[in-house]
């Protein structure tokens, strides 16, 4: 078992325009128990730690943010299913997770890829969505944008937050993906920029602004961070051998 860390955790919160009864907050490093490759505030269950380490670190960040109940946590594939979170504490395979209930926390676990959260004006429902390049090009923020329209929010009334991922300047990518990305819209090219032969520097930021664009949602916040680059934060290109942040949304009474 590891022994528990002094320091206290620390959050990244969203700058955005979201509704006060509507709680969000990406986690640190900072504050576990984790020792070694994944300290110390590892949160998941996949990466080879110490089941009793992540426990307590997920005990630890339920308290620190007063967490109203213990998140959803995914079975994260890189895919585009979507559910909704009231409907099992049992971890699912899904790459995304929605509600509309007051109390249920959503959330996805991030070493690079980009963690996208949605909500509305009003505040009446919350999203947290794990987009992967894969997941991002096969579609996994136009299903999760659809479970706002059909609730009958516009998607002008959709507001996005993009979280801590790794930035172009330390992802670069091979043909396949370029590939994949410019087959289905020509446009995803300017996500690209050229480094060695069959080699680009991808811009999960920009790729994914444009997705949401294209879905009509304007309201889009976020996309400053780099996970390789900031020391705060787990990055799997960085270290291969590492934890997982998570990035999690509720919703409260507003009292």
């Amino acid at each position: 078992m590891a022994v528990a860390s002094s320091l206290k955790l620390e959050f990244i919160r969203p700058t955005w325009d979201a509704a006060p009864h509507v709680q969000a907050a990406v986690t640190t490093r900072a504050g576990g128990v984790s020792v070694g490759a994944r300290s110390s505030l590892n949160l998941a269950d996949h990466v080879g730690d110490d089941p009793a380490a992540v426990q307590l670190n997920r005990q630890k960040l339920a308290a620190a943010l007063q967490l109203p109940s213990a998140p959803r946590w995914l079975i994260q594939v890189h895919g585009t299913d979507i559910v909704q979170a009231d409907d099992s504490l049992a971890p699912v395979p899904a790459d995304a997770a929605w509600t509309q209930t007051v109390g249920i926390v959503c959330a996805v676990l991030t070493a690079d890829c980009l963690p996208v959260l949605l909500t509305d004006r009003a505040g009446s429902q919350v999203a947290a969505i794990h987009a992967g390049w894969r997941g991002m090009c096969d579609g996994i923020i136009e299903r999760s944008v659809s479970r706002f329209l059909a609730a009958g929010i516009a998607a002008g009334d959709i507001l996005a937050w993009l979280g801590p991922a790794i930035s172009s300047a330390n992802y670069e990518v091979d043909a396949p993906v370029r590939d994949a990305f410019v087959h289905r819209d020509a446009g995803f090219a300017t996500s690209f920029a050229a480094t060695r032969p069959g080699h680009w520097q991808f811009d999960l930021y920009a790729a994914a602004t444009r997705i949401l664009a294209s879905l009509g949602v304007a309201r889009i916040s976020g996309g400053d961070y780099c996970t390789h680059a900031d020391q705060r934060l787990f990055s799997y290109r960085r270290e291969r051998d590492c934890g997982r942040q998570a990035t999690l949304i509720w919703l409260t009474d507003g009292n």
